[in-house]
């Protein structure tokens, strides 16, 4: 694939993927049987200040990506427009999709929204235009002081939790469901929609010889 063709598709997949992530989050809102552990401070957070949920997730976006700046993390393209384009895509969400109260209907659509998450995830990531601020946190921390990228996120996101609980958000089936499948699910679609990091030439066959088997 020429250079060019490889950079559209980088944009594409980045866009497209930080797009349907929000709109995810708010599949998972929407279902109202419990969320991810950022996304319960989130709405903890709007609960107690009246801010629009996918603009505190912007705000929450922007704290944390100025936490990178002590542990010497740079942001990349795709980190700048996760904090920018992941809140408004919630909102768009969250405004056409009603709130479920029947458990069937309710589970239907927090399970569409997180194999939908983990494809966005596989997007976005493998457009290689560097992490998300919440992700680059963890790798950050890991890279600067060396602790285990599993307790640096455990004790981030265990922490994230806490504060969300404590401020309205809404821990629930779906928060365990999270935390135990999409780190699975990731790590088939992050490898399966990376993007190749340069064109991979087409292999010669190779020549055959008289009396060689074909």
């Amino acid at each position: 694939m020429p250079p060019v063709l490889i950079l559209t598709r980088r944009i594409a997949q980045l866009l497209v993927g930080l797009f349907l992530y929000g709109f995810a989050i708010a599949m998972m809102v929407r279902a109202g049987i419990g969320v991810s552990p950022w996304d319960v401070l989130s709405q903890g957070v709007s609960l107690q200040t009246g801010i629009a949920f996918g603009w505190v997730t912007n705000i929450i976006g922007v704290v944390v990506l100025l936490l990178w700046i002590p542990i010497r993390q740079k942001p990349g393209i795709g980190t700048l427009l996760n904090v920018l384009l992941i809140g408004p895509s919630a909102e768009v969400g969250l405004a056409v999709l009603p709130a479920q109260h029947v458990l069937w209907q309710q589970v239907l659509l927090f399970a569409g929204g997180l194999a939908l998450l983990a494809v966005a995830t596989g997007l976005y990531i493998g457009a290689r235009f560097g992490p998300g601020p919440r992700d680059g946190l963890m790798t950050g921390i890991h890279r600067r002081w060396g602790w285990r990228l599993w307790i640096v996120r455990t004790s981030i996101e265990v922490v994230v939790l806490g504060i969300g609980w404590l401020l309205g958000g809404n821990v629930g089936i779906g928060t365990v469901a999270f935390a135990l499948l999409i780190g699975p699910m990731v790590n088939v679609t992050i490898p399966l929609l990376r993007v190749p990091t340069t064109p991979v030439p087409a292999a010669d066959p190779a020549p055959v010889q008289i009396g060689e088997p074909r």
